[in-house]
């Protein structure tokens, strides 16, 4: 922690203790930045601040702040002015209550800092602060004052260190009223279902394990654009578009691909989707219907004519053959 260097350099109030620390970022970015150059020969575009009744570019030791009223008029407020101000949070980041975690919406969460106890005789009530924090399991909501305003903040621990993030006051949360679906939405139970199924397939993963892909790619196309090689191209990925036609059909590929991409068999009987019959399709169905009955009455019919056909056939016979006999008696008693 030494090596970091400190913002800032106060107290924590914990009702009568008070508890030496300094305030240093918790988080560090990594994102590339870029300059801006000029096209036709590549120089530097940089930013001068100029003053507007002078128009002369001015140093940083001339330059002060003020605040803008409605109309335009410039009111110069000093260092002075607020370092005056009856503020009991200037040098304090004072505890005003300790509440569960849950209580605090994550909407609220902004800059987080790490506390680190400043000097030898700050190392006790610091502990002594940092483990009746564990065993409660609660967290503790504190204003400060940092960078010209009073802020609100929460102070957690984190392994043996006690951290604090930044909150946003609660009227700097905007409403959701206008951001929610306008349009009336059924979900049916099936499509919960392949959520469901979705969530249980991707499963948990160890954020650690996560990093930026973007961060990466750019870094490649820099280190190639500097040793004068050809960029790497950029794989080709499947565009789903913008709009979704069939959200069933969405999830159900949505499944399967995530259970293919952990080796999974996909099991595409288990979330086959019957599709309801169509109005043609019902058009169609009684149609198909007569026409296997008019099978079954045509092999009937058939069978009906077959058989008459034979008892006929029989009954010729047998009238022939005693016919034949008659004949043959009136000759031999003749």
């Amino acid at each position: 922690m030494l090596h970091v260097r400190s913002i800032w350099n106060g107290a924590i109030s914990f009702g009568l203790v008070s508890i030496p620390i300094k305030l240093v970022n918790a988080t560090e970015s990594h994102s590339i930045s870029f300059r801006q150059i000029h096209l036709d020969d590549g120089g530097r575009v940089r930013y001068r601040k100029v003053c507007e009744l002078e128009d002369r570019e001015v140093s940083t030791p001339e330059i002060g702040k003020a605040y803008e009223d409605a109309d335009g008029t410039l009111i110069p407020i000093t260092d002075e002015d607020l370092s005056s101000l009856p503020i009991p949070t200037a040098r304090t980041i004072e505890i005003v209550a300790f509440v569960p975690a849950d209580r605090i919406d994550p909407l609220q969460m902004d800059t987080a800092y790490y506390l680190s106890a400043n000097g030898v005789p700050a190392a006790k009530p610091y502990v002594l602060l940092r483990e009746a924090l564990k065993r409660s399991q609660k967290v503790a909501v504190a204003k400060f004052a940092l960078r010209g305003r009073e802020r609100l903040g929460m102070l957690r621990v984190v392994d043996d260190v006690i951290a604090m993030h930044g909150l946003l006051w609660p009227d700097e949360i905007r409403a959701t009223d206008e951001v929610a679906p306008d349009t009336s939405v059924t979900v049916r139970e099936k499509e919960l279902d392949l959520a469901d199924a979705l969530m249980d397939t991707l499963g948990e993963v160890d954020l650690a394990d996560l990093h930026d892909d973007y961060r990466e790619a750019v870094e490649e196309l820099i280190a190639a654009k500097a040793s004068g090689v050809e960029a790497p191209a950029a794989p080709a990925g499947e565009r789903t578009g913008g709009k979704v036609l069939d959200l069933m059909a969405a999830l159900e590929k949505s499944v399967r691909a995530a259970k293919e991409s952990r080796g999974e068999e996909t099991g595409e009987e288990t979330t086959e989707v019957t599709p309801l019959p169509t109005r043609k399709s019902a058009r169609t169905a009684p149609k198909e219907a007569a026409g296997k009955k008019s099978t079954s009455t045509a092999k009937k019919t058939t069978a009906k004519k077959t058989t008459t056909k034979q008892s006929t056939t029989k009954k010729t016979a047998a009238k022939k053959t005693t016919t034949k006999k008659a004949t043959r008696r009136k000759r031999a008693s003749a």
